[in-house]
């Protein structure tokens, strides 16, 4: 029977009214990246652009286009998600597996899971990290965005209590027909944890594609920064800057704001992209981890 009172429809509307205020604050920084990506450098610099364009060029874009850092950032985080997300997911499935059996079927299961927790709140720290990475050779390679950060305990837990909710009898019934554990993990628990790793692998995606302080200490060549170290290299630097004569050319037809805020809106896309084509899952994903056992 649906709740038609009074109360429940005040409860709508001021939910209502709530989340159009949250959207809006998400969506108007967006929209006013935008706006001054497409607006000429005299409006940008003057700050008469909010969230419509003014004076609307697409002059930033084609500078951008041509700028091979910003392609070159670009393909090393396409690298690092593929790489990363595939190794992050591998490594989370595998582990989240044994700590999901009950104590009786894995012994020391609870004390591993302690160990799991540990690393949680503490770490050696920076120059320990870096120090690993420098001396196992990685410094300035694809691996040292990716390795060190392939093992999210958050997303092995959470991973963990998905899996326990799989109905024992499934398991029982494998073992019963001679599958082993390897078999039912991919034949079995992945197939019906898809909603979890789905959601799983879009945190993922957005922690790789959003890190910028790795690439900044293990990169030691800026061509092998990936687009948000770039990015945030461009942002923070001094204005003053050595060109050459054709940038120089180019950079009087735009500002430094709207090539910046075109760059910035560029790498926000494939992430605004993949949402759309995994938010399905996303109702799944938000129980994730509550049925137990």
């Amino acid at each position: 029977m649906v709740d038609k009172s009074v109360g429940r429809t005040v409860f709508k509307i001021v939910n209502a009214i709530l989340f159009i205020i949250y959207s809006a604050i998400c969506l108007l920084p967006i929209l006013h990246v935008l706006a001054v990506s497409l607006s000429s450098s005299n409006a940008a610099r003057s700050g008469e652009v909010a969230i419509w364009p003014v004076e609307f060029t697409l002059k930033s874009y084609e500078y951008i286009m041509k700028n091979e850092k910003f392609w070159n950032a670009l393909i090393v985080s396409f690298k690092r998600i593929l790489f990363g997300v595939t190794m992050s997911m591998i490594i989370t499935i595998l582990a989240a597996y044994p700590l999901s059996k009950p104590p009786r079927d894995f012994r020391g299961r609870s004390y591993l899971i302690w160990i799991y927790v540990f690393t949680m709140f503490f770490s050696g720290g920076m120059i320990p990290s870096y120090m690993i990475v420098r001396y196992t050779g990685l410094i300035d390679t694809i691996w040292a965005l990716v390795i060190p950060s392939s093992v999210s305990v958050f997303n092995v837990l959470l991973l963990v209590n998905f899996f326990r909710g799989i109905p024992r009898e499934l398991e029982e019934a494998a073992f019963m027909d001679g599958a082993g554990h390897w078999r039912i993990l991919w034949q079995i628990f992945v197939p019906m944890s898809l909603p979890a790793i789905a959601t799983l692998t879009v945190f993922t995606v957005v922690n790789h594609w959003n890190s910028w302080f790795d690439g900044l200490i293990y990169m030691s060549n800026a061509r092998n920064y990936p687009l948000q170290t770039y990015l945030q290299s461009i942002v923070v630097e001094a204005n003053a800057r050595i060109l050459s004569r054709a940038e120089a050319e180019r950079l009087k037809l735009i500002s430094d704001k709207t090539v910046k805020s075109a760059q910035i809106f560029v790498a926000a896309i494939p992430v605004l992209l993949i949402y759309p084509f995994l938010q399905r899952y996303f109702i799944a994903g938000i129980v994730l981890g509550s049925v137990k056992e």
